[in-house]
């Protein structure tokens, strides 16, 4: 009788620790599902930002151009792996695009412009909050996958760990910041 209850309870395991991979795997695709909505909404933003600013831009041309096939290979890309790529490739090229703005008063003035910068801005915000509960979703199934005993389980019915969504190498580095406003002059 005692070997029944202990054939029972390892079923029951066996049953639950699968169910709850299932659940995991399934919340990481969701939670990219989320980070593709909001990749497709910046995606479509770009052309019409890029194409409000041409005109005020036309030293920046490097930018634009850095921006728009950053896009492209962000749209095309096959892979997960290659799409992170690109996406943090068109995260910088977009921070750069921001940051340009700066050096030019008539296109922070213009209503379209701050419109589709504010829009921007908004996106890449839900983009940061979908990707936050992307990795924490992946954390769970990969702590879950590499923990005795539900590794077994994992490797025995082809769970594979997942891919963080990283920034880029080049964002990793923290910025210089200057708080020099300028040499002292001495007092008389």
């Amino acid at each position: 009788m005692w070997f029944l209850g202990i054939i029972v309870a390892i079923g029951a395991w066996l049953i639950l620790s699968y169910n709850s991979l299932v659940r995991l795997r399934n919340e990481v695709e969701g939670s990219w599902r989320q980070i593709d909505v909001q990749l497709k909404r910046r995606h479509d933003l770009i052309p019409n930002l890029v194409e409000a600013v041409k005109g005020y831009m036309q030293f920046e041309r490097d930018t634009l151009t850095q921006v728009v096939e950053a896009r492209g290979k962000a749209i095309s890309a096959t892979t997960q792996s290659a799409r992170l790529d690109a996406e943090n490739q068109l995260t910088t090229g977009l921070g750069r695009l921001l940051a340009v703005f700066e050096n030019y008063p008539q296109l922070k003035a213009d209503q379209n412009v701050m419109n589709l910068q504010e829009q921007l801005t908004t996106t890449e915000n839900q983009l940061s909050f979908a990707r936050q509960a992307y990795n924490d979703v992946v954390l769970q199934l990969n702590t879950k996958i590499q923990s005795f005993p539900t590794n077994i389980i994992a490797n025995q019915f082809g769970f594979h760990a997942a891919e963080y969504f990283k920034i880029a190498t080049e964002d990793q580095a923290l910025p210089k910041v200057d708080l020099a406003l300028g040499t002292p002059t001495p007092r008389a």
